[in-house]
Order: structure tokens, then C-alpha cells, then sequence
């Protein structure tokens, strides 16, 4: 009798024993996998995010045909009047086929780090569009796009727009499908929605410094320089309205909405100030 209930006392404890045993093994499993997954992500975001942030602070890029001191600022990441005394380039701005822009030291004679692409990517160009290079695929040897530019004339009527306190106007019409992030990501500005041909408007008065689809990504792009400090870019058109060096108003009608580097019908919109990429909505009249 006394055995037996000893025995059934050591099973009892047993299986107590194992139970505490597995649901041991089982926490410390699955606090190992939250603790692998969670460092995980936070690796890739710090190490996106710093990739994205920083200008090219190293190497150099020889220019091609089709570039110029602003698009080459645009694509990386500089601020177009940096990047000029940086290169002891005095103005008019203008750039010539075969020379160096440097962004490191003087005496860095390194090519462009791979982090940059030999892409030309378009930002402020002048009045004039010099006659400097932008490296692009085989497939865009030039910055011109692929279909004629067709110029607005100068009697193009002005669309009657609503502005912000800082003098900005709504680009297009259409839900926001894609908006701005600060943490790194590729998104530079916002994507709007419409339709194919939709009106595509000047957010504010300035000089097109470029028009044409030598940035990869972009697609078909008109970029605008309003001052010293502000540049707005207008992404994946079906056709550009203007030319280089042409003034415009806000609410001029620039380009056709397209989808041209994209995968549907889109604007995408970007302002950066001083060459740094900032959130659009903070510029733009509500709605």
C-alpha cells in the first residue's frame, strides 16, 4: 500500500517535472525568434536609412552628355550651390563634357562609389542647357525623352489654383497612393493618382533647369527650380510640355500624366530644399 502510493506520487512529480521542462523549452524558443526577428529589421532600417540620407561624400563623376550641375546635385544628394564651390565652378553653372566633378577631397582621383549609379539624375539645370554628359543605360544615351517635347506656348492659359501660406499649389488632382518617409525609403515625395493625359501643373512659378527622362526611375521628368533653396521635380509623365530654361507660373500646365517608369498611371511629386528631399504635405494647401 505504501509503495504503491509512493509510486504513483513519483509519477505524479514526473510528469509535473516534464510539463515545466517543454513549456520551458518552448518560451525560450520563441523569445529567441522575437529577439532574432526584431534585431533583424532594425538592422536593415538603420543601415537603409543611413544609405539614403547621406549624400556621395566620395569619389567623382565625369561628365556626360546631357548632364548638368543641377541633375548631377539631384542624383546625389547634393545642394546644387555646394556642390558648385565644392568644384570651384562659378556662375552661369556651366558644366562641360569630360569634366570631373569631384565629391570628396581635391585629391581624390577614386571613381563614384557603387552606391551611386552612373545614372544622370536631373535637378536645377540653367536657362541654357550646357553641354555636359549624363552617363545613362544603353537604352538612354541622352536625356532628351523618348517622344517629342512639346512646348506650351506662352499663351497657355494659367489654371486658377488654390495655395498654401508658403505660395505652393497642389500639382494634380487625385488621391494620395504614395506618401513621403523620412526613415530612408525610396519614396523621395508623394505619388498622386489619375488618369492617363490628366493635367500636370507647375506647384510653383520658377525656370525648368530639366525635361527629359535621363534619370532612371523617374521616368519621363520635368524638374523646376523656384530659388536659391527650392526645387520641385514631377515624375512618370507621358509628355513633357516644356522646355529647359522655359518660366513658368503656378498652375501652368507642364506635362501629361503617364506611366512612364512606373507600373500605373501616376504623379510623382518631390520637393527638396537645398538639395535634401522633405515631406510635400508640409508645403501643399489642405484639401
Amino acid at each position: 500500500m505504501g509503495v504503491s502510493s509512493t509510486a504513483k506520487q513519483g509519477h505524479r512529480c514526473s510528469g509535473k517535472l516534464r510539463s515545466l521542462l517543454v513549456l520551458a523549452a518552448i518560451s525560450a524558443l520563441l523569445a529567441g525568434c522575437a529577439s532574432s526577428h526584431s534585431g533583424s529589421v532594425q538592422v536593415v532600417d538603420r543601415n537603409s536609412a543611413a544609405s539614403q540620407r547621406q549624400p556621395v561624400t566620395s569619389g567623382q563623376y565625369r561628365v556626360q552628355r546631357g548632364d548638368t550641375l543641377y541633375s548631377i546635385a539631384f542624383r546625389y544628394g547634393w545642394d546644387w550651390k555646394a556642390l558648385a564651390a565644392h568644384n570651384a565652378i562659378a556662375p552661369p553653372y556651366l558644366i562641360r563634357v569630360g569634366q570631373v566633378i569631384r565629391f570628396g577631397s581635391a585629391s581624390s582621383s577614386r571613381p563614384v562609389a557603387a552606391s551611386a549609379p552612373s545614372v544622370s539624375t536631373p535637378v536645377v539645370t540653367t536657362p541654357s542647357r550646357p553641354s555636359t554628359p549624363v552617363q545613362a543605360p544603353p537604352a538612354q544615351t541622352t536625356s532628351r525623352p523618348s517622344t517629342p517635347v512639346v512646348v506650351a506656348p506662352a499663351t497657355t492659359p494659367v489654371e486658377p489654383v488654390q495655395r498654401s501660406a508658403t505660395g505652393w499649389a497642389w500639382p494634380a488632382s487625385g488621391a494620395i497612393i504614395g506618401r513621403f518617409s523620412s526613415n530612408g525609403s525610396l519614396n523621395k515625395g508623394i505619388d498622386i493618382a489619375g488618369e492617363l493625359g490628366q493635367p500636370v501643373l507647375a506647384a510653383s512659378g520658377g525656370s525648368v533647369v530639366y525635361a527629359g527622362s535621363g534619370l532612371r526611375g523617374y521616368g519621363e521628368l520635368v524638374i523646376i527650380k523656384h530659388s536659391d533653396t527650392y526645387v520641385s521635380a514631377y515624375g512618370h509623365n507621358r509628355r513633357l510640355l516644356v522646355r529647359e530654361g522655359q518660366q513658368v507660373k503656378v498652375g501652368q500646365q507642364i506635362a501629361e500624366m503617364g506611366s512612364t517608369g512606373a507600373d500605373r498611371v501616376k504623379l510623382h511629386f518631390e520637393i527638396r530644399r537645398q538639395g535634401k528631399p522633405v515631406d510635400p504635405m508640409q508645403y501643399l494647401p489642405r484639401r
